[in-house]
């Protein structure tokens, strides 16, 4: 929520009792903020995404039993009577507790333009109890010791080694591969590409859902496919089995500009590759040039700028009037450390809003104020213009002032136009972004009626849709057939055959070919990679079959073959030889109508 409640001095609480556990990807420090968590009689963590939110509610309700914990994000919320612990989004965690323990992670998003000033809040005014623990990077040593006085920094090391393997072609990156683009357009090119070359790839996007997101991460995860191309969403958390990070671009728009990748950011999501012992590697591909020898010490070494200021914004917002509220969002950050944050989703909603008559008309008094602040929270999912943005929270707004709750009709058409799941991955993308709109006014507290009600039936709808998106992603960017047969191949075990009496070849349920007598012709439609797969299963697969044949071809009856007038011999109706000139005008000779394949003991009974 946006109506928080002002804090008694000091203005930054003390760091005595915190401890912040800083260090590079892979060295344990959520896994550290979970088994301390639970240690306690109560805790809230706070994560900066709800698929890790997500993910460590899962990990927390393992430990403890699901009775016991609560997720709560913006769109979600799972409330146990009587829960000990509370996983959260940063964005959704309280800010002021009675809990024994406190995490925030990734508290370097603390400088980030868009949503520095929500994590530089809960750093400086979130405290447990008895322990406090701040996870993040290394960059972030200097500026908390700065701010919070007394506080204890613990440091650790990454568990396995990062190294620089130079640039290579896309068509040539290993296995085990994240390939990093910044645009939707792109991951999906890219995509494309690794499917018709290598059979095919995950695509995790941030804007996907986490059911979606979590979907494709199983089929690389699974081995379905090598390889996963996706935007820097993989830098936090998805621990993945990752053995190289290749960067098929280094550029991407923040939010206000584009711009090249800091050291710090690269590294991040560098750091992804090779988990826990095992040693991982970072390169370049495409048309990204290869990485100065600068630039690889630093990610190599972990060794990055620190972070010199954290974006704040006030919480002591004033609602006596809506001129007095935009006043108080551009108060100016009160001590050195601290840059005031440019103005966030929230505070361009307000001001489009304070320029609408209706609304002003509205927006009278501290409650009907601070409730036009509440609605500014809604999130734009949807990436729209900031004034088509703000119209929506107007017709919500509206509702709320004059009725006390979101009309149910307007409410059931908005719901209604995103539930379809036909359409292609960017229509089905944009309606998930519509949906999870309202899944958030379904999650406020008395924004509607009957709450329950839609909670339930936002959340079917968004399920449906990201399992629809999974569907129309997998189709689009894998090749059952190519990865199927690869991943049986590289494990080295017989695939499974199926010769059908019309000479039709399935190897793992796939079709490969047809099988007439002793030759077997691969799918046409079959290339590169693909064609290769085909073929390479089909020789381990038919090996017993063309055995078995030459068995039964030696013992056939006679009946059993019939030369005809086109010179071709026949066994039970399957081309295996034909007639050829001989040496002489009539004794022709019989040529063998059989693959390589069919040799030694075999090729000899034929």
């Amino acid at each position: 929520m946006n109506i928080q409640p002002k804090h008694s001095q000091p203005l930054i609480l003390s760091g005595r009792d915190v401890t912040a556990v800083l260090g590079p990807t892979n060295t344990g420090k959520t896994h550290l903020a979970i088994e301390r968590m639970v240690a306690h009689e109560t805790g809230i963590i706070g994560l900066p995404l709800r698929l890790l939110a997500r993910e460590v509610y899962a990990r927390v309700c393992e430990k403890v039993g699901a009775h016991k914990v609560a997720l709560i994000t913006g769109e979600e919320k799972i409330v146990p009577a009587g829960a000990k612990y509370s996983v959260c989004t940063v964005e959704a965690m309280p800010r002021e507790t009675d809990a024994a323990f406190v995490a925030i992670d990734e508290v370097q998003l603390a400088g980030d333009l868009e949503r520095g000033h929500i994590f530089t809040d809960r750093i400086l005014h979130l405290r447990g109890r008895q322990e406090t623990l701040l996870l993040g990077a290394a960059t972030m040593h200097g500026i908390l010791q700065r701010l919070l006085k007394g506080v204890s920094v613990v440091t650790r090391p990454r568990l396995s080694h990062l190294a620089y393997a130079g640039s290579k072609k896309l068509t040539r990156l290993p296995r085990r591969t994240a390939i990093v683009a910044f645009s939707a357009d792109e991951v999906y090119a890219i995509a494309e590409l690794i499917r018709r070359q290598q059979g095919g790839a995950a695509v995790v996007l941030g804007a996907l859902s986490p059911r979606t997101r979590n979907a494709q991460v199983e089929i690389f995860q699974s081995g379905d496919v090598d390889y996963l191309v996706a935007t820097d969403a993989i830098g936090m958390g998805l621990n993945l089995d990752l053995e190289h990070v290749a960067f098929a671009q280094n550029r991407k728009f923040d939010g206000y500009q584009y711009r090249n990748l800091s050291a710090a950011e690269l590294g991040q999501i560098a750091g992804r590759a090779g988990r826990h012992l095992r040693d991982g590697t970072f390169g370049v591909t495409g048309q990204v040039d290869p990485f100065d020898d600068d630039l690889v010490a630093k990610i190599e070494a972990h060794d990055f700028d620190p972070v010199k200021v954290l974006q704040w914004r006030t919480a002591d917002f004033d609602f006596s009037s809506l001129d007095a509220l935009k006043r108080s969002t551009e108060t100016n950050a009160p001590v050195e450390g601290l840059t005031r944050a440019l103005p966030a989703v929230d505070a361009q909603a307000l001001e489009h809003l304070s320029k609408d008559s209706d609304i002003r008309a509205l927006a009278t008094g501290k409650e009907r104020v601070a409730l036009l602040w509440e609605a500014c929270a809604l999130p734009d999912y949807r990436k729209i213009a900031p004034a088509q943005h703000a119209d929506l929270i107007a017709s919500i707004y509206m509702d709320l002032a004059r009725h006390g709750h979101v009309d149910e009709n307007y409410m059931a058409e908005q719901v209604r136009r995103a539930d379809t799941t036909e359409g292609d991955i960017d229509t089905l993308s944009h309606r998930i972004a519509q949906i999870r709109t309202w899944t958030f006014v379904s999650n406020r507290p008395g924004w509607l009626a009957d709450q329950l009600h839609w909670q339930e039936k936002t959340r079917e709808i968004e399920d449906r849709l990201s399992d629809a998106l999974h569907e129309r992603l997998t189709k689009r960017f894998v090749d059952r057939r190519t990865s199927v047969l690869m991943r049986r191949l590289r494990e080295n075990t017989m695939p499974e055959a199926e010769i059908s009496p019309t000479g039709t070849v399935l190897v793992e349920g796939h079709h490969v070919g047809e099988l007439q007598g002793f030759r077997f012709t691969a799918d046409q439609s079959a290339g590169g990679e693909d064609a290769k797969a085909v073929r390479t299963a089909a020789q381990k697969a038919l090996a017993a079959e063309f055995d078995a044949r030459a068995e039964r071809f030696a013992a056939c009856a006679n009946g059993d073959l019939a030369l005809g007038s086109d010179g071709v011999l026949r066994w039970i109706g399957a081309p295996i030889g034909t007639l050829v000139g001989g040496d002489e005008a009539l004794k022709p000779r019989l040529v063998l109508l059989a693959d390589e394949q069919l040799t030694g003991p075999a090729r000899d009974k034929v």
